[in-house]
């Protein structure tokens, strides 16, 4: 089973293109801190590079920047490539599902604005009627 799950920081802003069949895939990095300290007292960090397609990748590339907080579910892909006639190898996490955990500022440009699905509207609400608390249940008035 190939399947990896990473809680990080973007070190770069996204890089959304579209590949020659109309296809979205978005590109970034991020950095992820270790559980445990070095002999010196230091906790290292850990840099992956991500890759999202199709709405993922849309996703990402509108709403994330550099130092968002992401968690991040996919797989591990390894692909070789040739650059300059030397052979290289790529280790990248194709991202499966993804979830924004770095909050909305507070309306500043070029904030963070986690995913809100289009019907999600922040309308003011008219006609609230009034709260009302409710009284404790018992145990015994429970149904299960």
């Amino acid at each position: 089973m190939n399947k990896v799950f990473l809680i990080g920081n973007l070190t770069r802003d996204p890089e959304l293109t579209t590949t020659a069949s109309g296809i979205q895939m978005c590109r970034f990095g991020i950095a992820v801190n270790r559980n445990y300290s070095n002999a010196d007292g230091v906790r290292e960090t850990d840099f992956f590079n991500i890759t999202a397609w199709r709405g993922n990748a849309e996703k990402c590339g509108k709403y994330l920047h550099k130092g968002n907080k992401v968690a991040i579910s996919g797989n591990i892909q390894i692909r070789t490539y040739e650059s300059n006639g030397e052979k290289r190898t790529s280790t990248d996490i194709i991202v499966e599902d993804i979830e924004f955990l770095t909050p909305r500022s507070g309306g500043e440009s070029g904030g963070s604005a986690p995913f809100e699905p289009a019907d999600n509207h922040s309308a003011p609400v008219q006609n609230a009627e009034k709260v009302v608390e409710l009284e404790p249940v018992e145990d015994s008035d429970l149904p299960f």
